[in-house]
């Protein structure tokens, strides 16, 4: 009897400690099921580089200097309103910031929901054009891996730059059905049956049949082929981490930097501060 009793005290042991191992794997769950939930709401992806180092300090003068830079740009560092956005076009937030993929804002949702579609976000990239176009601002766009299937689309962007055609490009790149060329699967995740580029060189002339309404595709075909924008990669990403920036999309208005795929009601009081 004894003997039974001490097999049961041992089973309750058992129960005791598998109950605590449960409840230990539980709170861990939670815990990075929140802070998933919370980097979504801020609308950043995970982290490309390294955290925990202290961030460098972005002064006016560094914004300044990316003008004079060999990246994509518009207009100069003599601009009272400097904006910069890092970018990776294969990336879900650039596309809910770039605005040209309501399919993917309707999807990731309320705070991303556009206005035109009953939404309360204002897509930032869209306003940065507006205010360059408009002759108040001047505007870099710097690339960095924050989704990882952005090489060939950044590279077609390089190739549009050169022909004055970057907006045409850069709006299909930033749609749905570019999403998906990038990517291998739409809004969903659920993979597409088109054509497939993400990082592959050998589907330069697919890339190139896409954005053919943008740019001539026998351009834009060599273009890509030719390799001349390869090692421009590596040096945007670069400087995306001399700018501190760790996630894509990443943007300065001036020296205020917006970590995420901010609204540009967000920005708007950084935006008129500058222009006064």
């Amino acid at each position: 009897m004894a003997l039974f009793s001490n097999k049961i005290r041992n089973f309750g042991s058992i129960i005791q400690w598998v109950l605590v191992l449960a409840l230990i794997a539980a709170a861990y769950f939670i815990g990075t099921l929140t802070a998933k939930v919370q980097l979504l709401q801020k609308g950043t992806t995970a982290p490309t580089t390294q955290t925990g180092q202290q961030a460098p300090t972005v002064t006016l003068d560094t914004i300044k200097g990316l003008f004079g830079k060999n990246i994509i740009k518009f207009g100069d560092a003599n601009k009272k309103l400097l904006l910069v956005e890092v970018v990776d076009p294969s990336c879900p937030f650039c596309h809910i910031a770039a605005g040209k993929d309501p399919e993917l804002n309707a999807t990731s949702g309320a705070q991303f929901k556009l206005v035109s579609q009953g939404g309360t976000y204002v897509a930032p990239v869209e306003e940065f054009k507006k205010l360059v176009d408009s002759g108040k601002a001047s505007f870099a766009y710097i690339y960095d891996p924050g989704h990882g299937n952005g090489e060939m689309g950044q590279k077609a962007l390089y190739c549009a730059f050169e022909k004055g055609k970057f907006w045409e490009a850069h709006d299909l790149i930033m749609s749905e059905k570019g999403y998906e060329i990038q990517n291998g699967y739409d809004v969903t995740n659920t993979p597409t049956t088109g054509v497939v580029v993400k990082n592959d060189k050998t589907k330069s002339q697919d890339l190139a049949n896409f954005l053919a309404s943008a740019v001539d595709p026998a351009f834009m075909k060599s273009c890509l082929d030719s390799g001349k924008y390869d090692a421009r990669l590596g040096t945007d990403t670069q400087l995306a981490m001399s700018l501190g920036v760790s996630g894509t999309p990443g943007f300065f208005v001036n020296t205020t930097n917006f970590a995420g795929a901010y609204s540009f009601t967000d920005m708007k009081p950084a935006v008129d501060a500058a222009l006064k």
